[in-house]
């Protein structure tokens, strides 16, 4: 079996406009060239990328059906749904917050869960060892019915819920690396004992209000939410001890069925929507560990699920990283920011606070 990676240019044709950076275009903010920092060529990039390198002959690429309607019913209401359409056809909108979208922005984003859909089935039923599915529109803040932070579906959650519709899988755990607090996953399964929700996530970033680590699940599933709130400036070393000290106990407690990863990168040190200072080497070697849990814990089913990371020239060599360690190919692509970025990780005086400050939210959370 080989990773299989899910793909497909349309998703690159999502576009939203009138911001400029995070602010709507008007009065004294003038228009930018890019609009929204979420824009197609961080991902095409990373494709272009797997390309160019030769990785792609050892990985299975394919694209997928867009997610039925039926998928989509199981997280997002109707009167949701019917909107979105509706204003998609129209010629394109915004219904939410920062979350613009053109004609055909509905089918785009359909397309877009359906990818993460069928990147998770492709492990469940054996198809693949593992997967990645560079899904674009993002989903990790979409709500039920409120979406934001440039995410229109809720991709994983849409995944999630049909593995389970299949008889595919029960208990399902989500590991979310994002830079920004993943709202809109742990609102959907807030009340869930089945789906354990892990959010990794720089403090009081995006939402503003939401990510505390007293968030930790509703009445019927106490513990099945764990945020890890993290303080500006985290590198290298303090995310691989959050992973350890919190990531890692918390899987092997819950023991799931699958392993899906909410992979943002823009917890990168060169990201503008973050302040964070990881390497492409810190998100392959958080790879690693979880490729380890998951084979100790769940016959190795693992699927990362695209989320953010907004630098153009750093999140295809972070992206790289993860599908080499994914797929063990003998392929490579050094990040040519790496001698820059690791001169530049916390000092041990940082890097000490940060272990404090980990290990005092671990104790918070049962560990």
């Amino acid at each position: 079996m080989t990773t299989a990676f899910f793909t497909d240019e349309r998703c690159f044709w999502h576009g939203g406009g009138n911001y400029a950076f995070t602010l709507p275009v008007g009065g004294l903010v003038q228009p930018l060239a890019g609009g929204l920092p979420e824009n197609p060529e961080t991902k095409r990039r990373l494709r272009n990328l797997v390309e160019v390198t030769g990785l792609a002959r050892h990985l299975a690429v394919q694209s997928a059906d867009p997610a039925t309607e039926a998928d989509l019913r199981r997280v997002h209401p109707e009167s949701y749904l019917s909107a979105f359409r509706a204003l998609s056809d129209a010629g394109g909108g915004e219904l939410g917050l920062r979350t613009p979208f053109g004609k055909g922005g509905y089918e785009i984003a359909a397309l877009s869960a359906g990818l993460a859909t069928a990147a998770l089935r492709a492990v469940l039923t054996g198809a693949a060892a593992n997967a990645y599915a560079l899904s674009r529109p993002p989903g990790h803040h979409c709500t039920t019915d409120f979406p934001n932070g440039f995410c229109l579906l809720n991709n994983i959650a849409v995944a999630i819920r049909a593995a389970q519709a299949e008889g595919l899988a029960r208990r399902v755990a989500v590991v979310d690396w994002d830079v920004h607090h993943g709202n809109g996953t742990e609102a959907i399964f807030w009340d869930d004992p089945d789906v354990l929700t892990i959010s990794l996530h720089q403090e009081h970033n995006y939402p503003l209000d939401t990510g505390g680590v007293e968030a930790q699940g509703g009445p019927n599933a106490p513990g099945a939410n764990l945020n890890l709130p993290l303080p500006p400036g985290c590198g290298h070393q303090a995310y691989l001890h959050a992973m350890e000290r919190v990531v890692l106990p918390a899987l092997h407690r819950f023991r799931p069925d699958a392993i899906v990863v909410a992979c943002g990168y823009d917890a990168s040190a060169v990201d503008p929507l973050g302040r964070m200072l990881c390497t492409a080497g810190t998100f392959r070697l958080m790879t690693r560990q979880l490729m380890r849990a998951a084979d100790a814990l769940c016959d190795g089913r693992l699927v990362l699920v695209h989320e953010g990371g907004y630098s153009e020239v750093h999140v295809p060599f972070c992206g790289h990283a993860v599908l080499e360690e994914l797929s063990a190919a003998p392929v490579s692509a050094p990040d040519p920011l790496a001698p820059t970025l690791e001169k530049r990780q916390p000092d041990a005086r940082f890097d000490a606070f940060a272990r404090g400050w980990i290990e005092g939210a671990a104790r918070a959370l049962g560990f």
